[in-house]
C-alpha cells in the first residue's frame, strides 16, 4: 500500500486523490441572487447531509486565487439558496452551469433552465429538477490556507422540501424514479447502478 503524507503534495495533486478516492459524491445544483439581482447557478460534489433534527445540509465551495466565488458571496450576503438534486434528465444542462461566466451573466440562461417561484425564500429553483431544497444560512465557515482561506463551508436550514409526485410514497422517495447521478473524478459521473441490502444488526 502507498502511503502519502498531504503535507508533501500540492494543492491539485491533494486535489486529485480526494476526487478519486472519495466516490461516488452526491451533486448539489446551487441558485443564488447575486447582488444586481442576476440568478446564479452552479452544481457542487462538496455536500452532503449534516443532520435530519434540525434537517441541515453541508455544501463547501473552494476558492480560487483566494477568492470566494459566486455562489458563496451570494449565500453569505443574501442568507438564501436552494440546492436542487442532479439526475440523468437534467445532468448535461447542469453540466453547462460549470462555465466560468461574469456575475452579470445567468448560468441558468446559459444552460437553457426554467426558474420556478420558492415557497419560503426569495431565490428561485428550477423547474427541471425533481428534488429542490430552499434553503437558509445556518452556519459558515472560512477554512484552509494559513493566510487565505482555501474553501468557504456553509451549512444550510432546510426551510421547505419540494417534491415531485411520482417520487413520493409513504413519506420515503424512490430511487429509481429519482434516478440521481453522482460524481467522479475527471469528467467522469456515475449512476446509482446495482443496489444491494444489508441489515443492521440489532
Amino acid at each position: 500500500m502507498i502511503s502519502i503524507d498531504p503535507n508533501q503534495n500540492s494543492e491539485r495533486d491533494n486535489y486529485k486523490l480526494l476526487i478519486g478516492g472519495i466516490v461516488p459524491r452526491p451533486i448539489a445544483f446551487v441558485t443564488t441572487i447575486g447582488e444586481n439581482g442576476v440568478v446564479n447557478g452552479a452544481p457542487f460534489s462538496y455536500f452532503n447531509i449534516v443532520s435530519s433534527n434540525p434537517p441541515l445540509v453541508s455544501l463547501s465551495i473552494q476558492r480560487k486565487s483566494g477568492e470566494k466565488k459566486d455562489t458563496a458571496r451570494n449565500i453569505l450576503q443574501k442568507k438564501e439558496f436552494v440546492i436542487h438534486i442532479v439526475d440523468e434528465s437534467n445532468v448535461v444542462k447542469i453540466n453547462e452551469t460549470a462555465a466560468n461566466l461574469p456575475p452579470t451573466e445567468s448560468e441558468i440562461t446559459r444552460a437553457g433552465l426554467t426558474l420556478v417561484d420558492s415557497k419560503v425564500v426569495m431565490v428561485p429553483g428550477i423547474e427541471e429538477a425533481k428534488i429542490r431544497l430552499e434553503c437558509t444560512l445556518e452556519h459558515s465557515m472560512e477554512l484552509g490556507g494559513t493566510e487565505t482561506p482555501g474553501c468557504d463551508l456553509l451549512i444550510g436550514r432546510i426551510v421547505q422540501f419540494h417534491i415531485e409526485n411520482e417520487l413520493y410514497y409513504d413519506g420515503k422517495i424512490n430511487h429509481e424514479k429519482l434516478a440521481a447521478v453522482s460524481r467522479l473524478a475527471g469528467n467522469y459521473y456515475a449512476k446509482i447502478g446495482e443496489v444491494f441490502e444489508i441489515k443492521r444488526p440489532d
